[in-house]
């Protein structure tokens, strides 16, 4: 069977899991641990990835991200890449560290966004990696700390995450930690890491044309949400994918951007294709990685080839190039086309 392709969208939030192949140590010490930490803590800020909740267990690691303006997926590739690079030199091994692909859940933010929170910090207690919620507290590996103020917030969005608590932080502070203590007699809820409803009934199409009311909350390993979400979800991933096959009937590629982008902010192709710092050709620029990216579905790194840039560079390019989008008076050939 095909693997499913992902589904994200700026402001999605995900649930990540990603373990060991063969279920094998992905972090064999806190050499291991901090390496990943630092890189994660350079990635979010740079492709505006916000994190609420993350846990780290010596064969797998949970995070709980908000899409930025950069794919999700370009994020974990980096991120997985350089951890697995450095990790094999490090004890000298060879191969994949990886198991498969890691697992994504699109999940719904009003309803989930809590549980998953509480679901991952209380992960550590789980494995037996710390034995109490005292021990959890201080546990550096794992940000359940940095949202008690025990440990430097840094990275994590925990101001963000503590305004669901109340507006003080103490008090805020104090009733997540009741409301995560409350958690322990939960279990593993398996309910929140996905499982197989929709291949077991049929398919979307037929799961879809249930009553919202007979829809249990649990989707499969994509989606995480009642009914309504679910449908949105898959109205708004099937529109893009239309879209994208609408550019392709008309004939809209890179190149033909880069013609239209030229021709609208009165610049060369050198200008865009060069490391001109102009306010008006980082604008242009912006612009066209933008849409190549949102768009028609690029990579951020075939883009960044193309464009000779760094793959950094190009997710801040893609993020301004949304505000871009909607001032300038052009569009894109075939959007709206059916």
């Amino acid at each position: 069977m095909p693997r499913q392709a992902r589904i994200d969208a700026p402001g999605a939030l995900h649930h990540i899991i990603c373990r060991g192949i063969e279920r094998r140590l992905i972090f064999k010490d806190d050499s291991d641990r901090s390496d990943f930490v630092a890189r994660l803590s350079k990635l979010l800020p740079e492709t505006a990835t916000r994190c609420y909740a993350w846990a780290l267990i010596p064969n797998h690691f949970h995070l709980l991200l908000k899409t930025g303006e950069v794919p999700i997926a370009t994020l974990m590739r980096r991120l997985l890449t350089g951890y697995a690079i450095s990790y094999n030199r490090r004890h000298r091994r060879h191969g994949h560290l990886f198991q498969n692909r890691y697992k994504s859940i699109l999940c719904q933010e009003d309803t989930y966004l809590l549980e998953l929170v509480r679901y991952i910090h209380l992960n550590p207690i789980r494995a037996r990696q710390v034995s109490s919620l005292d021990q959890l507290a201080d546990y550096p590996w794992c940000g359940h700390g940095r949202l008690l103020g025990k440990i430097e917030a840094g990275w994590q969005a925990t101001d963000e995450l503590l305004l669901w608590f109340g507006k003080r932080r103490a008090t805020a502070r104090q009733k997540y930690a009741e409301f995560v203590a409350e958690g322990i007699a939960r279990g593993k809820r398996p309910e929140l890491v996905g499982g197989g409803l929709i291949r077991s009934s049929g398919g979307w199409s037929q799961v879809k044309e249930q009553p919202k009311s007979t829809l249990p909350h649990k989707s499969d390993e994509r989606i995480l949400g009642d009914g309504d979400f679910v449908a949105s979800v898959l109205a708004e991933a099937d529109e893009q994918l239309e879209q994208r096959t609408r550019y392709q009937k008309q004939g809209v590629t890179f190149d033909s951007l880069l013609q239209l982008i030229t021709e609208h902010f009165a610049v060369t192709r050198d200008d865009l294709l060069s490391a001109s710092k102009r306010p008006a050709h980082v604008r242009a620029r912006s612009l066209l990685c933008y849409w190549a990216v949102r768009e028609l579905g690029m990579t951020v790194t075939e883009v960044a080839r193309k464009v000779g840039m760094t793959q950094p560079a190009v997710s801040r390019a893609v993020e301004r190039g949304r505000g871009i989008a909607d001032e300038v008076d052009i569009d894109l050939p075939g959007r709206g086309i059916t």
